[in-house]
């Protein structure tokens, strides 16, 4: 490759390149794990339902959701609740820790439990370093999901850069467990290779009459045949990092356990003048929050991988 690794391994960057995916296991220590753990607890012990206008949560295409307490989220630290959770007069039917799918959009600028595993993490800025797939990325987002005891949702199969569009798309996920991940509890799987074959046809916009929907890049009939191959399920550990290309096609299906599945991840993008991020976007930076960099100085040069 020439350049010096970090941290990665030349194995590991040639896997994340030809796989859009790559698994670190061990990647926080478990006291890091424990402290977002913790930290989880308290914010849904602390989440007042009074004052919360019910927002569910959903991840199909004609069910998004979009009011303003999901688009005005990215600078803030909100809850957004399993749709099962919340019963037809708009009552919880479940204790209020058991009714929250996610966490979000904030955290890592918001709370400093999460920001220093973000912004602060050395291991972080040298793994982007090692992937040159960024020049100068931002975080724009991040989340705590809860996958809930048999009702956290199903996840259909998706790509990020759908949801956080760039053009050109440059959407990179890194998803920590803070719980043992399983087939049972929602585990993620992966198509492998997706990323190579499958470009990002339609994005996730705010509709001009308002509340959110998607926009077709290219009309049905010119969009490729969907990748073929086997998806692969990815059980994790506590504390792994699961490095995610934005357009490798992945999903989880339903937690049919007794046991959350908490996870937290977060996503950068390409900064401006190398990508834009414009404003049909449904996450939009404010004046007084702009998406924070990751890297004081930036790669001097990157490596395409994708579509």
């Amino acid at each position: 490759m020439g350049e010096k690794l970090e941290y990665l391994t030349e194995e590991q960057v040639n896997q994340f390149r030809s796989e859009g995916y790559l698994r670190l296991p061990n990647f926080l220590e478990p006291d890091e794990v424990e402290a977002l753990l913790t930290r989880t607890k308290q914010l849904l012990d602390s989440f007042d339902v009074e004052e919360h206008p019910l927002t569910r949560f959903t991840t199909g295409d004609d069910n998004h959701v979009g009011d303003e307490y999901f688009l005005t989220s990215g600078d803030k630290i909100r809850f957004f609740l399993e749709e099962d959770a919340v019963d037809k007069e708009g009552k919880l039917n479940r204790p209020k820790q058991r009714a929250v799918n996610k966490i979000g959009h904030g955290l890592h600028e918001q709370d400093a439990v999460f920001r220093k595993i973000t912004l602060e993490n050395g291991k972080i800025k040298s793994v982007v370093r090692d992937l040159r797939f960024h020049r100068d990325p931002v975080a724009l987002q991040s989340m705590v999901i809860c996958k809930q005891p048999h009702i956290g949702g199903e996840v259909p199969e998706h790509n990020d850069s759908t949801f956080l569009y760039t053009n050109p798309p440059s959407a990179l996920g890194f998803w920590i467990p803070l719980e043992k991940c399983t087939p049972e509890n929602g585990a993620l799987s992966f198509l492998p290779g997706s990323h190579l074959k499958a470009p990002i046809t339609k994005r996730f916009v705010r509709m001009p009459g308002g509340g959110t929907g998607f926009e077709q890049l290219m009309a049905p009939e010119e969009a490729p045949e969907k990748p073929e191959g086997k998806y692969i399920l990815e059980a994790c550990m506590p504390g792994d990092l699961v490095i995610i290309h934005g357009s490798v096609l992945h999903k989880s299906e339903r937690n049919t356990s007794p046991h959350t599945r908490y996870a937290y991840t977060f996503h950068m993008i390409e900064s401006a003048p190398y990508a834009e991020y414009d404003s049909k976007n449904w996450l939009q930076p404010t004046p007084e929050t702009p998406f924070p960099h990751i890297l004081e100085t930036p790669n001097p040069n990157v490596v395409a991988v994708g579509v």
